[in-house]
């Protein structure tokens, strides 16, 4: 096994510090020669077309943001599923086993959240 020197790494850090010296200078250079036109149409808040209208702390629904956590949750989890189906034959019948517990795991707590009504959109 080849033992690493510190110098082996120097190309590795002359490129980083290419890297940010490029965007330093660039940043400069733009914000000094750029034009500087501050007008309340280019300074009002702009968003997909869309004038802002309203407050933006209007209250939403808790419903809008358990949907997107569980989202999230799901799709973390059919995350661990690729690998395993990928070595699905080297891990043999303790992956399957062990799959088998994580996907009831899985549908225990999918279970709890329909009982719940989470993901019912109806108000109560």
């Amino acid at each position: 096994m080849k033992e690493y020197l510190p110098s082996d790494f120097l190309p590795i850090l002359v490129q980083l510090i290419a890297a940010i010296g490029f965007i330093v200078t660039t940043m400069i250079v733009t914000h000094s020669i750029g034009p500087k036109r501050n007008s309340e149409l280019k300074d009002a808040p702009f968003e997909c077309g869309i004038e802002a209208q309203g407050d933006a702390r209007a209250p939403i629904s808790i419903k809008y943001f358990l949907t997107a956590i569980l989202f999230v949750l799901f799709d973390v989890e059919i995350i661990f599923m690729y690998p395993w189906a990928v070595n699905f034959m080297k891990l043999g019948w303790f992956g399957f086993v062990e799959m088998l517990t994580f996907i009831s795991l899985l549908m225990a707590g999918f279970y709890y959240i329909i009982r719940k009504g989470v993901l019912s959109w109806e108000k109560d």
